[in-house]
C-alpha cells in the first residue's frame, strides 16, 4: 500500500467546486486549492471524442436516458485524463467511477 501520493488537480474537477462554491467561505476554500493547482490537468480533444464514444457505450449498456448520460460526461474526462498519465482517481462518486474504472482500466481510489 502507498504511504504518500502526489496530488495533482483535475481542470474539471476545479470547474465543478468553484461551481458549487456557493457561499463566502466555500468559495475562498476553492480559490486557494486553484492557487496549488500549478499546473491543472486538462483533457484533449482526444479525450473529449473518446467521452463521447465511452458515454455512448455505457449509457446504452445501462439503459440510461440522456440526463445520466450528461451527468457522466465530466467523471468520464476526469477519468481519460488520469489514465492518460498514469493516475489514480480519487473519488466519493463510487458507483460512476466503478463502471468508469471497469471500461477504461483508470485505478480509483474510493474515499467514503
Amino acid at each position: 500500500m502507498r504511504k504518500a501520493f502526489i496530488v495533482r488537480h483535475s481542470a474539471v474537477v476545479l470547474s465543478e467546486l468553484r461551481r458549487g462554491a456557493r457561499t463566502r467561505p466555500a468559495q475562498r476554500l476553492v480559490d486557494a486549492l486553484a492557487a496549488l493547482a500549478r499546473e491543472p490537468w486538462e483533457p484533449t480533444a482526444h479525450d473529449w471524442w473518446e467521452t463521447g464514444r465511452l458515454i455512448r457505450t455505457i449509457g446504452d449498456g445501462q439503459g440510461w436516458e440522456i440526463g445520466k448520460r450528461r451527468e457522466l460526461q465530466n467523471d468520464a474526462l476526469i477519468a481519460l485524463t488520469a489514465r492518460r498519465h498514469g493516475a489514480t482517481v480519487v473519488t466519493s462518486n463510487c458507483a460512476d467511477l466503478a463502471l468508469l474504472s471497469e471500461a477504461t482500466r483508470v485505478r480509483v481510489l474510493y474515499a467514503i
